[in-house]
């Protein structure tokens, strides 16, 4: 009678370590596991590498999608064929420009959810410049007017403070040198369906950045009923405040 008993002890405790086991995996395990991450303009996909690798080890199948910024339709185009590969619901997370084209793409049906790190967010209608147009440049944004070819570049004697005031001059010289050619058309491209209308959305507001005015992002993310996170960080707060970022995505991924 005790072999028995102590038989069906060890039983119960297998079945006790497996069902506590399960519950904890599924408690930690992300709901959602895909991330897509669209980069800005004046940038490209390098940009992410710190938070690909908090988000990877954390269990996330994360692309990164390298926009042409040839035109929003193209860059929306880049956008969709990354969706397309995912093996089911997706996070969209965009930065800078790439808000605006989450905003048009995050229309694909595998898109559960929105994420903008200092990002654009037009509504359906509009367009990008008529929102950097709500609110005075910082003196350190250095944006420069399209050259002959349509393309606008971002003045090299301002990058630093402008666009990456948080991180060394270094790697704020090596962002500079891997900017993209961007078309200054897609800042007048209306959007066609604004995605958030439809999806939870996310905002984080950078406090220092020096190329988006917080105000113009916070107004944005208020107007859209988006859930605003602030991080004290310059316009690349992605790549100064990685973790904080991964948290938002997290959050977003849980919902």
């Amino acid at each position: 009678m005790k072999t028995i008993f102590k038989s069906f002890l060890a039983f119960a405790a297998i079945i006790f370590s497996l069902v506590f086991t399960s519950t904890v995996n599924a408690q930690t395990a992300p709901q959602i596991k895909n991330v897509v991450l669209v980069h800005g303009a004046f940038a490209d996909g390098s940009g992410w590498k710190g938070l690909f690798q908090i988000l990877t080890k954390k269990g996330y199948n994360v692309t990164i999608v390298q926009n042409p910024l040839s035109s929003l339709a193209d860059d929306v185009r880049a956008t969709n064929l990354a969706l397309d590969k995912q093996d089911g619901p997706t996070i969209l997370v965009g930065h800078s420009w790439g808000g605006t084209v989450i905003t048009e793409a995050g229309n694909h049906p595998k898109v559960v959810a929105l994420v903008y790190v200092a990002a654009l967010q037009p509504d359906s209608g509009e367009n990008s410049i008529q929102w950097l147009q709500t609110a005075p440049p910082a003196p350190e944004n250095g944006v420069l007017p399209p050259d002959d070819k349509g393309i606008a570049y971002y003045d090299k004697a301002k990058f630093h403070a402008g666009f990456a005031g948080d991180l060394s001059k270094e790697d704020a010289d090596f962002m500079f040198a891997s900017q993209g050619a961007f078309y200054a058309n897609g800042f007048g491209t209306p959007i066609t369906k604004a995605a958030w209308k439809t999806k939870p959305s996310y905002g984080i507001v950078a406090t220092e950045d020096k190329s988006i005015n917080p105000d113009i992002e916070r107004a944005m993310y208020k107007r859209s009923n988006t859930k605003i996170t602030e991080i004290k960080g310059s316009h690349v707060v992605f790549i100064s405040q990685p973790e904080a970022v991964a948290k938002v995505i997290i959050t977003a991924s849980k919902k």
